[in-house]
């Protein structure tokens, strides 16, 4: 509602120093034709005060386009500090010897985390990838398939953070989705095999 107002304003007073300056210009010519230099003063002041309101103008808008800026870097920030949080819990979690009822309930409570800013598509992705989760790790182990399905799982989710965060780089540099998931199912499954060797 205030920068409606802002915005009328500046525009009432746009129009009043037009329609002024003019009506004055035309007064001022028709009086100062007589006196030299005077119809030029006019112009200067004239020119002047549409300069000085062009200028507020332009520098309100500049400086609402990088409150705006800052706020989106602020954003995306944050957003990004907690997903790394979020793999990094899954990491320690796949590293544990056993799963605990507790380590699932921490997971499901990063969704009310995740909730404030992901995009609706990484909210579904992580409440499918809670559900795998869940279901492969009710004996509180890992098996060797239970990892690959949680691995498939995982990399669905990695790659729908990833496009939530930097999906316009991958469209503008031609990487399709499928193409980043096969990468990280590729590098997921040689990592699981050299764990399970280890």
């Amino acid at each position: 509602m205030n920068k409606y107002i802002d915005k009328t304003l500046l525009l009432i007073l746009t129009g009043i120093t037009f329609i002024g300056g003019y009506a004055f210009l035309r007064y001022a010519y028709k009086v100062t034709d007589s006196t030299p230099f005077t119809q030029e003063i006019v112009l200067i002041i004239l020119g002047t005060v549409v300069t000085m309101l062009i200028t507020a103008l332009l520098l309100r808008k500049q400086s609402a386009v990088e409150v705006e800026k800052e706020q989106s870097i602020k954003f995306i920030d944050l957003k990004t500090r907690t997903y790394e949080d979020l793999i990094a819990k899954i990491e320690e979690m796949s590293l544990a010897v056993n799963i605990s009822n507790r380590d699932l309930i921490r997971m499901q409570f990063i969704t009310h985390r995740l909730a404030i800013f992901s995009s609706p598509e990484v909210l579904e992705e992580f409440q499918r990838f809670l559900e795998v989760l869940i279901q492969k790790t009710r004996d509180g182990k890992i098996s060797r398939d239970d990892s690959v399905s949680l691995a498939e799982s995982l990399a669905n989710l990695t790659v729908k953070i990833r496009a939530d965060l930097i999906g316009e780089m991958d469209r503008q540099n031609q990487y399709s989705r499928d193409k980043i998931r096969k990468q990280i199912l590729m590098n997921s499954s040689e990592s699981m095999e050299l764990l399970l060797k280890g």
